[in-house]
């Protein structure tokens, strides 16, 4: 226990020194930084310095380190300002959740850079909408509010270096950089052998989500305690959508 604290103390050190934006503008409410004064490309380099020593670290064994990467990589100023900045600038980001908040000027983005913190988090229910589908039917969808979103994205890029290096090879769904051109590919290499498989089976499990075990989820790779409480509040989240 000692040598993990001892071992996130010189991490934390190590942060310090690390080019890019200053990280007590995240915790100053009264530091004058404004969101087109990040530099991104310096932003996207540290968090992807961070992940790499994850996966080298989860490949040496060391899960101390891992789990003291993933609390670095978390609490970083870049880390969180691009969690904003992805929930921000894709499709949704003019949607609002159960608490009508929206992140559309630079001030707002800013704050909510300085608002991603693990002390007192507690995720809202999800706000439920159908979407009507093309046979007629109402389909539900969940949508979380902004600071939800954006606490998901934090902490997928400490959880997502080791699930992409422990993922299987061949699944392509949910995956980064990986599209359905690239499993027509996989199935185009696989089938046209002189001995490839004559017949596929096709299978779609019913209402997945809903019955597989949750609780199995987070320990399938390594994660921080705090990482693991966040998670569980998360899928709480999932089931009070139901309500709202």
């Amino acid at each position: 226990m000692v040598i993990h604290y001892k071992k996130r103390e010189e991490l934390l050190n190590e942060e310090k020194q690390m080019d890019g934006v200053k990280t007590k503008c995240a915790s100053s409410l009264s530091c004058k930084l404004h969101w087109s004064d990040i530099d991104w490309n310096k932003c996207e380099s540290g968090v992807k310095k961070l992940q790499r020593r994850i996966v080298k670290a989860w490949q040496e064994k060391e899960y101390g380190k891992v789990k003291s990467l993933q609390y670095l990589l978390t609490n970083s100023f870049e880390a969180k300002a691009l969690a904003v900045k992805r929930v921000t600038s894709n499709k949704g980001g003019n949607t609002s959740g159960v608490d009508k908040v929206k992140w559309s000027t630079p001030n707002s983005k800013v704050k909510a850079v300085q608002s991603l913190k693990k002390r007192g988090y507690r995720p809202l229910p999800l706000k439920r909408v159908f979407i009507e589908k093309g046979n007629g039917k109402k389909r539900p969808l969940g949508i979380p509010t902004m600071k939800d979103r954006a606490m998901q994205s934090l902490y997928l890029m400490a959880l997502e270096p080791i699930a992409e290096t422990v993922a299987e090879g061949n699944s392509y769904g949910f995956r980064r950089k990986r599209s359905t051109a690239d499993a027509v590919d996989a199935l185009h290499r696989l089938l046209s052998r002189s001995y490839s498989p004559q017949w596929i089976l096709e299978g779609d499990i019913k209402g997945c989500f809903d019955h597989i075990s949750h609780n199995s989820f987070p320990f399938k790779i390594q994660v921080n305690p705090g990482l693991l409480l966040l998670i569980n509040f998360n899928i709480l989240s999932l089931y009070q959508g139901a309500y709202c």
